[in-house]
């Protein structure tokens, strides 16, 4: 299967005692999430509004900000949708 040069595989820390033996086992998987589902995104209205009222503002031509959210499982669990439908400006600090 097709996996990307960006991709790395997972490592955890080293620990005295293992609770499974970290030989790798059979072939190479992709863990990317639109590889196995259909992802759709949503957006309210409201937060892109925001946003975009933000951005104006703001006297810097790129600034930080936040979009929040959640990621849920279609019905048919043939989909992903990510519902974004809160906006954090974050701080300047």
């Amino acid at each position: 299967r097709f996996v990307p040069k960006r991709m790395v595989p997972f490592s955890f820390p080293l620990s005295k005692c293992a609770l499974w033996d970290p030989v790798p086992m059979g072939d190479v998987i992709g863990a990317h999430v639109t590889y196995y589902r259909n992802p759709r995104i949503s957006l309210v209205e409201k937060t892109l509004r925001l946003a975009y009222r933000h951005a104006k503002q703001n006297e810097k031509k790129s600034f930080s900000c936040f979009l929040l959210g959640t990621l849920a499982v279609d019905e048919d669990e043939e989909g992903i949708t990510l519902t974004i439908d809160r906006f954090d400006p974050g701080r300047e600090v």
